[in-house]
């Protein structure tokens, strides 16, 4: 048994765990990264990247398919599965080496391989090698796809979104399971490459919107589309051969029984927590096991452990993970208290078609803590929307009653995913309204429409003031 005495021992290799590494490092202290799984991060081998390369080949087959609204005639696409894929996987790897030329660039005595269990608050075990002694611990263990019960019948025809990208060619039919973001992403991009999807929800939440109006025309948009089932529980699995039988029951209370090649299970991630032993670090746990925390230092109680990423399930997304990281590397590496660090403006989006966007505090999130102003702007009539043939969704600005400071937005609408970064910029930067109002607005743009929305806020606005 090999013995360790460090500084900082960072438990997990991913975005938020080599930010903490890195942010650590920086200190001029001892640290250790550990690591038992893959390296590489989520994004990078099963999240983001690939899935954005499935839907950029889902894109490329729909402008196909679009074109004839334009007078634009074309035959319709054949779709090649094997090499839609095969670029996928080839991208993939790619991005991946990227990572794990970061990784490789650690110091060799910096990087421990197995899995981390804590023995008391400062020791940790890793598999039947090594015990570690650290002043500071991060955990950064990130998360895993979650697989419901119901679906267990179904065997190996259950797949969660990791699998996605290892098949071999496109199957013809496929289930998914949940109306998040990575479903919606996964399941349009199936659709559109020519496999027949079917979306099923418990209830009838789009990605993560709150807002009852923009909800309202996000599942208008997107059942235009793809085939969703709102509101509908699933019975039971089983598997039959190459197949399995899925039976739901609807909102209308009748049940249903389709057969599909998969299922595609997209119900939520859960932090990777399990194997710490976390009973033995002493930290005090929420209701589903999680270590409670402050989220401008990433520290658990009053501990010397921090916790970053995925694992504390408060904002499950790369660039929240990588500021969680750096913030909990940089108070692990400090020998004073903890110090808060930058949490910037919330911005997240969905790359579904048209794309969903939230940014700053959400509409139910105000709803809570009292006087705000909305201001819309469906895209149906806006100019450059129709001239892309994207005219499509809705967009929802939000203010301050009392001082007119901008507080959020949620959207359904096209090039959301630029929109949202405007908006997030404005959103930090504490900009009133009518300071947006006064920013550059090109002619002619999506961004005019995110004007006549600011517009109608303002105007809302000065009826509150006069």
């Amino acid at each position: 048994m090999n013995h360790l005495n460090v500084d900082v021992a960072v438990i997990g290799a991913g975005t938020a765990g080599m930010a903490a590494y890195r942010a650590a490092k920086a200190s001029g202290k001892r640290v250790v990264i550990i690591e038992g799984g893959p390296y590489g991060t989520t994004c990078a081998r099963v999240g983001c990247m690939p899935s954005k390369l499935l839907i950029a080949a889902a894109e490329a087959a729909h402008t196909v398919a679009a074109a004839p609204g334009f007078g634009v005639m074309t035959q319709p696409p054949r779709i090649d599965g094997p090499a839609v894929l095969l670029r996928v996987r080839r991208e993939r790897d790619r991005f991946v080496g990227f990572v794990l030329e970061s990784v490789e660039g650690f110091s060799v005595e910096d990087r421990l391989r197995g899995y981390a269990r804590f023995l008391d608050p400062h020791t940790l075990q890793i598999d039947q090698h090594t015990k570690v002694r650290a002043g500071s611990i991060v955990i950064a263990t990130g998360s895993s796809a979650n697989i419901p019960e119901i679906l267990q019948g179904a065997g190996d025809r259950v797949k969660i979104c990791d699998d996605v990208f290892e098949w071999a060619d496109l199957p013809k039919r496929v289930a998914v399971i949940g109306t998040g973001v990575i479903a919606l992403e996964l399941g349009q991009a199936l659709h559109r490459l020519g496999v027949h999807v079917s979306v099923f929800g418990r209830r009838d939440r789009i990605a993560h919107l709150t807002d009852p109006q923009v909800l309202e025309s996000a599942r208008a948009c997107l059942s235009e589309e793809l085939d969703i089932r709102f509101h509908t529980r699933l019975v039971s699995t089983a598997r039959r051969g190459a197949e399995v039988l899925l039976r739901s029951c609807g909102a209308d209370g009748i049940e249903r029984e389709e057969v599909f090649d998969y299922i595609l299970s997209a119900a939520g991630r859960t932090p990777n927590l399990g194997r710490l032993d976390l009973a033995c670090s002493g930290l005090a746990l929420d209701a589903d096991g999680i270590p409670l925390f402050d989220p401008y230092t990433m520290q658990c109680g009053n501990s010397r452990i921090f916790i970053a990423g995925d694992a504390d399930d408060e904002k499950p997304l790369l660039h929240e993970a990588a500021d969680q990281g750096k913030i909990a590397g940089d108070n692990a590496g400090r020998s004073e208290q903890p110090r808060a660090g930058l949490r910037r403006c919330p911005i997240a989006v969905a790359f579904c078609d048209p794309q969903v966007a939230t940014v700053g505090q959400s509409f139910q999130d105000l709803q809570r803590v009292g006087e705000f102003v909305c201001g819309s702007v469906s895209f149906a009539n806006q100019g450059r929307s129709r001239v892309m043939l994207q005219n499509k969704g809705l967009l929802r600005v939000y203010a301050s009653g009392r001082d007119g400071r901008f507080l959020g937005a949620e959207m359904i609408g096209p090039r959301g995913e630029h929109l949202a970064h405007l908006l997030a910029w404005a959103c930090q930067n504490k900009m009133t309204v009518a300071q947006m109002l006064d920013m550059p607005f090109y002619h002619p743009v999506i961004e005019e429409g995110l004007r006549t929305a600011l517009r109608e806020l303002h105007q809302q606005l000065g009826s509150i003031s006069g």
